[in-house]
Parts: structure tokens; C-alpha cells; sequence
């Protein structure tokens, strides 16, 4: 077979996932078939816009209307695929609601289970085995790095996602934003606030 001949040019691929894409990207580069430019852009579409935005109008959506936000929390399946987001990596999705008494923050132990339909594309430290590890183990020195030093009072409840359930996390409003509308509130909410190991931005930081 061709990958048993250590000459063949597959045998040459680093067995890592990420420096095998690495290695394909420079050859299909070196030879004119790709440019890099356009797939970092491509990259970057799916990563910080279209996946992430798709989960802030949702959570957007359910800091002003009472109803969304009650069933999003009981049943949010059927909501979100009469909005399109639905498919794979987010078949059976589970909602859970930050709180001054509880913050979530969502893992995936055994691999990087992830919503892809409303997060768009892990991040890379989402994937790593420091994250996946210590997440579970010291959850505040995890959020700490990320920025998030929550009261002494407030619990951190860590979900971990399987390839059956995965997780979104609906951040606490911000306050300040009352007068605001979804399209507006949907700004202020990050990637990273609905896994929890970020905060919505406030109004006067947007």
C-alpha cells in the first residue's frame, strides 16, 4: 500500500492532526492551489462571524422576550431549528442559564464536542489537552486566566459535552441595557461568554 512506502510523499505528513493540515496547506500553497489569504478569511468567517453571531442572536433573543427564553431553557431543540440552526454538531442541545447564585462553563473531556451550528469553530484552546484537563479539576484558576473572577458566593457548574449533548451557556445581561434592542444586545455577546469562560461586553466597551 502506498502509506507503507516511507517514500510516498503521505508517509512524509506529520502524524499530528494540526501540522498535518499545516504540511497540505504549504504544499497546496507552493504549488499555486491555494491561497492563503483567502483561507484564512474562510477560517476566520466561520470561526469569529457566522457561528458565534448565530448563538449571540439567540441569546440576545431570550434576554428580551420571557416566553423564547423559558422554552429555549425547557426544550431548545425545536426553537432552534425553526431559526436554521440545526445540524451536525448541534442535533441534541442543551441550554443552561448563568445566575448571580451559578456560572456555567462547558468542556469536552474525552475530544472537542462543540455546537458548531451556533459557535462556529472550536477554538483552539477549547481542543487542548491543558483545557480539557484543568477545566474540570480548577475551574476558577481557568476562568481567572480568561479574565473571569467571579464572587466567592457564586458556584461554577462545569458541563462536559459528548458526542450526544452539547452545551450552550445563556450569560447573565448586562446591565445598563434596557433600552436596547436584539441586534444591539447580539454585540455585546462573545464566543467565549457562551461557553462561559467569558462575560458579555457592556454597553460603553462595545
Amino acid at each position: 500500500m502506498p502509506h507503507d512506502d516511507p517514500d510516498h510523499p503521505h508517509a512524509l505528513l506529520p502524524p499530528d492532526p494540526a501540522l498535518r493540515v499545516k504540511a497540505l496547506e504549504t504544499i497546496l500553497t507552493r504549488k499555486g492551489l491555494v491561497d492563503p489569504a483567502a483561507l484564512d478569511a474562510i477560517i476566520d468567517m466561520y470561526q469569529s462571524r457566522i457561528g458565534p453571531r448565530n448563538g449571540a442572536q439567540v441569546v440576545a433573543r431570550a434576554w428580551v422576550d420571557a416566553d423564547f427564553r423559558a422554552r429555549l431553557l425547557s426544550n431548545p431543540m425545536p426553537l432552534l431549528r425553526d431559526l436554521g440552526f440545526y445540524g451536525r454538531q448541534g442535533e441534541h442541545m442543551v441550554v443552561v442559564e448563568n445566575t448571580p447564585q451559578t456560572h456555567n462553563m462547558v468542556v469536552c473531556t474525552l475530544c472537542s464536542c462543540y455546537p458548531w451550528p451556533l459557535l462556529g469553530i472550536p477554538p483552539g484552546w477549547y481542543k487542548s489537552d491543558a483545557y480539557r484537563a484543568r477545566a474540570v479539576r480548577e475551574p476558577r484558576k481557568v476562568l481567572a486566566e480568561f479574565g473571569v473572577e467571579l464572587p466567592a458566593g457564586t458556584a461554577v457548574r462545569v458541563w462536559d459535552s459528548t458526542a450526544e449533548i452539547r452545551y450552550l451557556v445563556l450569560p447573565m445581561r448586562p446591565e445598563g441595557t434596557d433600552g436596547l434592542g436584539v441586534d444591539a444586545l447580539a454585540d455585546l455577546v462573545s464566543r467565549d461568554s457562551m461557553i462561559g469562560t467569558g462575560l458579555p461586553a457592556r454597553p460603553e466597551a462595545a
